[in-house]
């Protein structure tokens, strides 16, 4: 092993939530999966692409489950492991739910990286289970070619709280509870692009926990909550207005940015993912004449850890945005709403 610093980006072909699928590839591959609705107590599975799977144990007690893991957008093997930790328990939250344990899953390439680096990815995940108030309960882990971490997570809730992603009403108001550009961000990362301070409000944004989201899952006027992630603001907000069966209208210069998000995506500090999510659903969106290309490509940015997207009553709209906030949710606000129609988003 050579004294030289490893950047961890470096042994890795893509980070974060870019790695995932493209949505096009992962509905064809799941298109012949044998179907979940004869389990009756199975309250969410793979219909509507939701973020964790809700089985009922009894009235009063739901089981959520989840895993997420990928591989580093960042070199700092603790932040990497914060963000990774923080991304997975995300899922709990953004079900109505609180995590109760997680699993560790970890891929290492052994002969390329330090014992030392390793360690400390696995300290940063538990920190963050930490401050979730879960313990990390065991885990796997192989020899992997690319550095690989995540978690299984488990969490619960009472079925009365439970939020899925395809419970939308017409006329609601959609609140994002993060900023956007954490694609941007790695994209610049990879290239020794991003200033200090850029990093560092990147690291805030995502190793905050969702929490907010157990709370929101009690609230009569929240009608359905998704997170934000590798298929970008867009994606996630056509998931969910398919599985409501429901018209998404996005107003773009309301949607939180990360300081630095609109100049880097000006310049080309654009990631693969966000060509690959344009191309599997540009189709059902329609965007407003002159949108500039750097917005759609913000819009279609995937995040790693981003916030949770918030279908609600649109007179409860101010009041839960302040909840939001006082949460730990500067940037929180409503940037669109639902209407009845043909599930595709128009961008205005």
């Amino acid at each position: 092993m050579t004294n030289t610093p490893i950047r961890l980006t470096s042994l890795a072909h893509g980070g974060g939530c870019g790695c995932k699928l493209a949505p096009s590839v992962l509905q064809e591959l799941l298109a012949d999966q044998p179907a979940t609705a004869i389990y009756k107590q199975l309250l969410v599975g793979t219909e509507n692409s939701d973020d964790a799977a809700v089985w009922q144990v009894d009235d009063n007690t739901c089981i959520i489950a989840t895993t997420d893991f990928f591989m580093p957008m960042v070199d700092d093997p603790y932040d990497f492991g914060r963000i990774a930790a923080t991304n997975a328990i995300s899922d709990v939250y953004a079900m109505g739910g609180k995590p109760v344990l997680a699993l560790a899953i970890l891929g290492m390439p052994v002969n390329k990286i330090p014992v030392e680096m390793v360690r400390e990815i696995l300290k940063g995940g538990a920190a963050v289970c930490a401050t979730a108030g879960i313990p990390v309960a065991g885990g796997h882990s192989i020899d992997c070619p690319e550095p690989v971490y995540g978690l299984a997570v488990i969490g619960t809730c009472h079925p009365s709280e439970v939020r899925r992603n395809a419970d939308a009403r017409a006329g609601d108001a959609l609140i994002l509870t993060k900023p956007v550009g954490v694609g941007i961000y790695s994209a610049a990362i990879k290239q020794s692009a991003l200033p200090p301070a850029a990093y560092q409000e990147m690291i805030t944004a995502t190793t905050t926990l969702n929490k907010v989201g157990a709370e929101l899952g009690k609230h009569k006027d929240v009608h359905a909550v998704t997170d934000v992630t590798g298929f970008g603001v867009l994606g996630h907000a056509l998931e969910l207005a398919r599985g409501s069966k429901l018209s998404v209208v996005i107003e773009a210069d309301k949607v939180p940015l990360l300081a630095d998000a609109a100049m880097l995506a000006e310049k080309g500090f654009v990631t693969g993912a966000s060509h690959r999510n344009w191309a599997s659903y540009g189709g059902s969106v329609a965007l407003q004449s002159g949108l500039p290309e750097w917005k759609r490509h913000l819009l279609a940015d995937p995040q790693t850890s981003g916030g949770l997207l918030v279908s609600c009553t649109a007179a409860s709209a101010p009041g839960i945005v302040e909840t939001i906030r006082a949460s730990g949710f500067p940037s929180a606000g409503v940037i669109g709403h639902t209407k009845a129609g043909a599930p595709t988003i128009t961008v205005i």
